[in-house]
């Protein structure tokens, strides 16, 4: 029988028990906690426990454990994602989401090397503990010939990270905008991509393509802003389409704070609407057949 689709949200792991308050009241079905670069003064196995009390018994999970960070050149950062793998459990998960690293300023295939060997001592840790590792697909301001923390943003790069390193112990975190900024089409890709992918990112782009005519690609304006899903260009009933025949049964969690005309004040009001487009995008909620019209 087909899985149903879980919806999340992404909340910081510095403010981690509001943040899931909100979600839990929301309606939202599970919560991705995230950290950027650093946990800063969070002690991790301590919040682990108070945000489960949190979520209670709503039936809210944590889905997974977010450490964005360069393990290719950090070693104190390499460091905290290897604790990140063998303490996820704690918070109920088997996840740990991260970027790929990168060698700053130099190319995708420059890296190669390096990531093949973090990457391949990485996942033999995550496969003893049972985790798995999920790679954003964020370029965070690089491209294919200067890097600056994940070469994990485009097909081409992924392709010779699965070569480098073939384990079942990591995959692709896809999002659609970090592939719509590189005004590639998100749906063709995910049809190809969807095997790999084990964790999602519900975040979304508008693509002015009248600014690209006018001004091009490199910086001189935002053609493509970050949008909070149902702002968007995409249509996530494909999404959501293309993800059950490819029989995955993992989950979209909202990445919030990027959309530049929902947000501060206007955030919650954001998160709310991504919430309501999304299920009304999986089909609603899954009715049972009592009627026996399926049989």
């Amino acid at each position: 029988m087909m899985k149903q689709i879980d919806i999340g949200t992404c909340i910081p792991g510095g403010n981690a028990l509001a943040w899931a308050k909100m979600a839990r009241d929301m309606g939202y079905e599970c919560v991705a906690v995230n950290f950027h670069m650093s946990t800063g003064d969070v002690d991790v196995r301590e919040l682990a426990p108070r945000l489960l009390d949190v979520l209670g018994d709503s039936g809210v999970y944590v889905s997974s454990v977010g450490f964005y960070c360069n393990p290719l050149t950090n070693e104190e950062q390499k460091k905290t994602l290897e604790f990140m793998i063998d303490n996820v459990h704690l918070f109920g998960a088997s996840m740990v989401t991260t970027f790929a690293g990168a060698l700053e300023g130099e190319s995708v295939p420059a890296a190669i090397p390096r990531f093949k060997e973090v990457f391949g001592e990485l996942c033999r840790r995550a496969e003893d503990k049972g985790v798995r590792i999920a790679v954003e697909n964020c370029a965070m301001g690089g491209n294919w010939h200067s890097n600056t923390c994940n070469i994990g943003f485009n097909p081409k790069c992924w392709e010779m990270m699965f070569d480098a390193v073939p384990s079942e112990a990591w995959g692709l975190e896809w999002e659609p905008g970090h592939q719509q900024v590189q005004l590639i089409d998100p749906l063709p890709q995910l049809k190809e991509w969807a095997p790999k992918i084990i964790h999602l990112h519900g975040k979304d782009a508008s693509v002015d393509m009248d600014a690209v005519r006018r001004y091009g690609i490199y910086g001189a304006v935002d053609f493509a802003p970050q949008r909070t899903p149902g702002f968007g260009d995409l249509n996530w009933r494909d999404v959501f389409s293309i993800l059950h025949r490819a029989g995955y049964e993992g989950n979209i969690c909202v990445e919030g704070y990027h959309d530049p005309v929902y947000n501060a004040d206007w955030e919650p009001t954001a998160q709310k609407h991504a919430l309501n487009y999304l299920r009304f995008c999986r089909g609603g909620d899954f009715v049972e057949d009592i009627w026996g019209v399926t049989k």
